[in-house]
């Protein structure tokens, strides 16, 4: 299952973290944010050298501000604490896999 993200751990578990770490910014009303959830949800399972987790933006508007999503679902891939890789929209499991791979 993805780890749940808020100000409260944010810092810890994503910006000080030794693995790249995925992130997906979403919403519980948002359809293309519900279409996304099994494909990050399945990416946490198989996650190897890499974790993966989500950020509520209605529940944590200011990490959904100081990142500038302005569109969700919009995952970033930070790395080293900064953000090194985005995407809007829903994107197969390859695309996502490769994101994080990359970085």
């Amino acid at each position: 299952m993805a780890n749940t993200f808020t100000t409260a751990n944010f810092n810890e578990e994503v910006l000080q973290s030794d693995i790249p770490v995925l992130v997906d910014f979403w919403a519980s009303w948002c359809m293309p944010c519900k279409m996304l959830s099994p494909v990050i949800e399945e990416l946490a399972e198989e996650a190897d050298g890499y974790k993966v987790g989500k950020v509520n933006v209605d529940e944590e508007p200011e990490l959904a501000r100081q990142y500038n999503v302005m569109s969700i679902p919009t995952v970033l891939v930070f790395k080293g604490g900064q953000v090194v890789k985005q995407s809007v929209g829903v994107q197969p499991k390859e695309a996502l896999e490769d994101m994080v791979r990359m970085a």
